[in-house]
């Protein structure tokens, strides 16, 4: 990463001094499958600590191994999941992604081959998993270090506060000022987070 550092301390004045204050690039990465997917499912728009709650209550009632099993959730069905806390419309969401799963329309091991639009394309055909969703799929599951989640509200307040604009960015304003950043976008999209003290939640 020491040359993504580089590329953005001296591409952008603004992002040297962020990561100057921030320190170390420490982003932690999640293995890029059926099972945190299904977790960033699990964890839209709950605490994360009541998303844990349900995810441990999910696994151990569809897991294998400690990961979660497409065909297990299936067997499940939505009403087989209420237990574990998930509510009506996530259990619809997780068996439309177990659904995917099982007819090979997404094929994990594969993911890996494909660019960031055609990976955008094939997981948001399932409901529930919007381009936010995948983009942090892409940066914290598949590693790609070129990603800008213009739709993330962290990525967007940090780039107001750091760069003292009058109102929040809109995305194009976003890519106007991350173009300096490239190909290191989600690098810096990490820091800017990190200067706000806060992380995404895959």
């Amino acid at each position: 990463m020491r040359k993504a550092i580089s590329h953005l301390k001296n591409a952008d004045p603004v992002m040297a001094r962020i990561i100057g204050a921030v320190g170390p690039y420490k982003i932690v990465y999640r293995e890029p499958d059926f099972t945190t997917l299904a977790r960033s499912i699990v964890y839209q728009q709950v605490s994360g600590a009541a998303a844990a709650t349900m995810l441990a209550r999910l696994t151990a009632a569809a897991g294998r191994g400690g990961k979660l099993s497409p065909k297990k959730i299936m067997e499940l069905g939505v009403e087989g999941m209420r237990p574990c806390g998930i509510s009506r419309q996530k259990a619809s969401y997780l068996m439309n992604l177990s659904e995917h799963t099982r007819a090979r329309a997404i094929e994990f091991g594969k993911l890996p081959e494909l660019d960031d639009d055609e990976i955008i394309s094939r997981l948001t055909q399932v409901k529930g998993i919007g381009v936010w969703t995948v983009h942090m799929f892409l940066m914290f599951a598949l590693q790609r270090h070129d990603v800008l989640p213009t739709g993330d509200l962290g990525v967007r307040n940090a780039i107001w506060k750091a760069y003292a604009l009058e109102a929040p960015p809109t995305p194009k304003e976003m890519e106007r000022i991350a173009q300096p950043w490239r190909p290191y976008a989600s690098v810096a999209s990490w820091y800017l987070w990190r200067s706000l003290d806060g992380m995404a939640e895959l």
